[in-house]
């Protein structure tokens, strides 16, 4: 099935919707950082950006007439600074808000469905109203904001439409959720809000997929059968106690019963097999980027991720790495930060992945990725819904 990535970064969301059978018409990324990231793996043929398309420029300069109709999906994270909750949160009014052009790209390319991600902070009550205006866009894409229109009258058109027994047009039914990457399998408890809308002529029921892993069977795992413990070869006596609030959790589970889905993955679960890094060595026998970036400090509202549960929101900050989301607290209570091959395996990334730039950099592009095992998670359902389609002739 066919597609267009947009705002790619150093390519997270496409590697997943590869991944649940999407091939990339063409990926658009716009930070040189990034793009070199992408082109690096290229050369060194890393599957599946080996085969990308790849456009290097500002997604307004785009022209989606040489892609063609017949397009699946169209799927990107639109900038996330003017909704982030450490950013300025300027919102509409701040001059990185994409969704414009993602709602260009579905105009002009009439896909049939679309998948786009943001940060939590998309459905902050201050921007209540902007999420509204965005979400009706997504809905009627060929109702284009006139020239001198402001945001507010385009929305009252918008309402109007979506209240009228309008038929004509281009039209999607949208939905949304935030979601948390550790109830998918991702070792990090990260939050993203993810639109998705399928063209409405196509008669789609869908819904996000179910929860595979939760916070309650790695407790169980942890401290009713001891089986992750024993899994990491752990001690009894080096084990720690469990918390009073991982108790209280525990005891409304109810009746002990081993909960249905696979425990959280952890910090533990994701980089324990690797070796020590060293800030002498970055490459090791399967695993690149692994030097260890020395002077983490913790102090009072900067403390890392502990070992033996999901790690904190990697971020990027716009002015380097803030530290404490970056760092692994052991359980002696020191901390180190993650090596670039560590963040990158908690973001779910392959280890044949290589990132490129210092540092800094490197993590800057992490802390924007999209857990590639999340956006497969929602990929491979709307993948399923699409080929349906396919198998039965398809639709322009």
């Amino acid at each position: 099935m066919r597609s267009v990535e947009l705002f790619v970064g150093a390519g997270g969301l496409a590697m997943g919707t590869s991944a649940a059978g999407f091939r990339h018409d063409a990926v658009v990324e716009w930070n040189k950082h990034a793009c070199g990231t992408i082109r690096a793996n290229q050369s060194r043929r890393v599957s599946p950006v080996a085969d990308w398309s790849l456009f290097e420029g500002d997604a307004r300069a785009f022209d989606y007439s040489d892609i063609g109709a017949g397009v699946d999906l169209v799927a990107g994270g639109p900038p996330c600074q003017p909704f982030s909750l450490g950013g300025k949160h300027r919102g509409q009014g701040d001059t990185r808000d994409m969704f414009p052009e993602a709602v260009r790209a579905v105009r002009e390319l009439r896909p049939r469905a679309f998948m786009f991600e943001n940060v939590k902070g998309l459905l902050r009550a201050s921007f209540a109203k902007y999420f509204g205006y965005i979400y009706l866009q997504l809905t009627f894409p060929d109702l284009i904001r006139e020239a001198g229109e402001e945001w507010e009258s385009h929305l009252a058109r918008l309402e109007r439409c979506k209240t009228s027994s309008r038929s004509g047009g281009l039209r999607y039914n949208v939905v949304f959720r935030l979601l948390n990457a550790a109830d998918y399998g991702v070792p990090q408890r990260r939050e993203r809000v993810f639109i998705v809308g399928f063209r409405s002529d196509l008669g789609i029921e869908w819904s996000f997929p179910k929860p595979t892993h939760s916070r309650d069977a790695l407790l169980w795992d942890q401290w009713v059968t001891g089986e992750y413990w024993d899994r990491h070869c752990v001690p009894t006596r080096q084990r720690p106690k469990p918390s009073a609030e991982a108790m209280a959790r525990l005891s409304r589970i109810g009746d002990l019963v081993r909960p249905s889905e696979q425990p959280w993955r952890t910090v533990r679960d994701a980089i324990s097999d690797l070796p020590k890094p060293s800030p002498h060595r970055d490459d090791w026998p399967g695993a690149i980027n692994h030097r260890l970036n020395l002077g983490a400090r913790a102090y009072p509202g900067h403390t890392g991720s502990p070992l033996d549960e999901p790690a904190k929101t990697l971020k990027a900050g716009d002015h380097g790495v803030p530290g404490g989301e970056n760092m692994l607290l052991t359980p002696n209570g020191e901390v180190r930060y993650f090596t670039v091959r560590e963040s990158a395996r908690l973001q779910t990334f392959p280890d044949d992945y290589a990132f490129v730039g210092s540092w800094t950099e490197s993590m800057r592009q992490l802390g924007n990725a999209v857990p590639v095992q999340l956006g497969q998670a929602v990929a491979r359902n709307i993948a399923t819904k699409l080929r349906a389609i396919h198998d039965i002739g398809g639709r322009a």
